[in-house]
């Protein structure tokens, strides 16, 4: 087995961290450049909406196939093509001259993600194989992976402001070129193992995600009875039991059902749903919030996040020493239940409320996300069998961006139920006839800071917004306590050392035979 060196370590470290952060910077920062699409392309709302969400549905409904597909050909030699793909679709997307040119494009951005993110967590199992160090480069990963996120909205305005809606997916292609050069000379290769190809599961899980993303994206908009939505969840509610069925019956399954048996790994993919399901549902309102009903500019709500940013920096690598030290109960619990106070604490806040009031609520939010994100990376490489890494890690990233969609959905179904409520007693107060309640359409509560609406109608409107979102942030919190109580009960403490072990585990990882318990030889790329 060759020895790396820790110059070629730190330089895998890099590669990975840089083009991480590439991805998931591009999931959000897209979002600042759709006005400025819309008018040079002649798009409009359901074009726009497409141009976010034909990524997201193509990167959910291909994860697991990019981690089996790694796992199987090679996790260097899928890496390089996920990103390879990513550096070419942000290309063709700035050159795009159509809607319809730059939804196929961001879909190609899609496959590439869905390639490359479950690969690169599996090449850090492999090349950092001390627990301890393995512990600090996934934090380290894990925190550059969350800053993309965090950071998307402040660089997304000024990147447009300064080069127009196409920067935005310029600013992918150096860095993915840069990243393929490196990648092609750090990166090793690993041994894999020789199986057959689940084409049946292959085809039923990517069919079955791909419905039902869908029709959890349309379905708010077009109303869930419209035809396609309702074929769409029907498909789904089809496809996905047959291919856990499928998947039982093979006998070299593209996901091991075994996963979820472990209590830990278990625990942890209930932590990643739920806090995507509340963080980045809640998250996704946060905005609409400050510029619609506060009436700040977008590039101020964006900075007015940097210090959850740079609690989340702090957070990931600290999580990564504390799980390396007492297993991954204390970080997870301690993030959930920081998280569930923190959008209780938001709940409280009004129209009115000054920024300093909630400062201490952002800090609490980045700290509690920044303390969930490395445990999980971490608990999945020590609980799975090292070749079926890529398939452990799309399982657990699949968790997650389900759980955003679902966090939007069901968080804005709350809202949208409360608002109506509220604001139609609010209307009835004020004695505003049944005729005259058709508001103007607005990105959020129907006004906007540019609507000219009466005062005593915008306060009305803008309350019984505000008061939908406090229901919705609350009860995200709840979800969010339960969840914590849940990892609790399956990460109990067990050993004479104290550690943290899942409950119930005491023999080799999922899926891994007793005499395989090592890491296969790692070979020159």
């Amino acid at each position: 087995m060759e020895e790396l060196t820790p110059r070629r370590k730190r330089l895998v470290l890099a590669t990975l961290c840089a083009t991480m952060f590439m991805a998931m910077l591009d999931n959000v920062v897209v979002n600042n450049a759709l006005p400025r699409i819309g008018r040079q392309l002649h798009a409009d709302v359901g074009a726009l909406q497409w141009v976010v969400e034909g990524y997201s549905l193509v990167y959910a409904a291909l994860l697991l196939t990019g981690g089996t597909l790694g796992d199987r050909y090679g996790r260097r030699r899928i890496f390089l093509a996920g990103l390879a793909l990513f550096t070419a679709g942000s290309a063709a997307a700035a050159l795009s001259w159509s809607t319809g040119q730059l939804i196929a494009a961001r879909t190609l951005q899609g496959l590439g993600a869905a390639l490359l993110t479950p690969g690169s967590l599996s090449i850090l199992r492999h090349v950092f194989t001390d627990e301890r160090e393995r512990a600090r480069a996934v934090g380290v990963w894990s925190g550059v992976s969350a800053l993309g996120l965090a950071l998307g909205p402040v660089i997304g305005g000024p990147t447009v402001e300064a080069f127009g809606w196409s920067g935005v997916f310029w600013i992918n292609v150096p860095v993915g070129v840069a990243g393929l050069l490196l990648a092609a000379r750090a990166l090793p290769e690993f041994a894999t193992r020789a199986r057959r190809l689940d084409l049946a599961g292959q085809a039923l899980s990517a069919l079955g995600l791909g419905t039902l993303v869908y029709a959890l994206i349309e379905g708010p908009t077009r109303g869930w009875t419209d035809t396609g939505v309702a074929a769409a969840a029907c498909a789904a509610a089809v496809l996905l039991p047959l291919f856990v069925l499928v998947e039982l019956r093979v006998t070299d399954p593209m996901l091991d059902l075994h996963f979820f048996r472990d209590p830990g790994l278990l625990a942890v993919a209930v932590s990643g749903f739920t806090v995507s399901f509340g963080m980045f549902g809640a998250a996704f309102f946060l905005p609409l919030l400050m510029q619609d009903v506060m009436g700040w500019a977008p590039s101020d709500a964006g900075f007015a996040g940097l210090p959850m940013t740079a609690m989340i920096v702090v957070a990931a690598p600290l999580a990564g020493a504390l799980t390396a030290r007492h297993g991954p109960r204390l970080p997870l619990v301690t993030g959930l239940t920081l998280c569930a106070a923190s959008l209780t604490g938001l709940s409280v806040y009004g129209e009115h409320a000054h920024y300093q009031q909630y400062l201490w609520v952002l800090l609490a939010m980045g700290l509690g996300m920044g303390m969930t994100f490395t445990p999980v990376s971490i608990t999945v490489m020590q609980r799975v069998d090292p070749i079926r890494a890529g398939m452990a890690s799309a399982t657990v990233n699949t968790l997650r961006e389900l759980g955003g969609v679902v966090g939007v959905v069901v968080l804005g179904a709350v809202l949208t139920s409360r608002l109506t409520s509220a604001l139609t007693a609010s209307l009835d107060r004020l004695g505003v006839p049944p005729d005259g309640r058709r508001l103007p359409t607005g990105p959020a509560t129907g006004t906007g800071p540019g609507t000219a609406l009466p005062p005593a109608l915008r306060e009305a409107v803008d309350a019984a917004f505000v008061d939908g979102l406090h229901l919705a942030l609350r009860c995200a919190a709840a979800a969010l306590a339960v969840a914590a109580v849940l990892v609790a009960a399956l990460l109990r403490p067990a050993g004479a050392d104290g550690r943290t072990r899942p409950a119930g585990t005491t023999g080799p990882a999922v899926g891994r035979p007793a005499a395989a318990e090592h890491a296969p030889s790692v070979r020159s790329g």
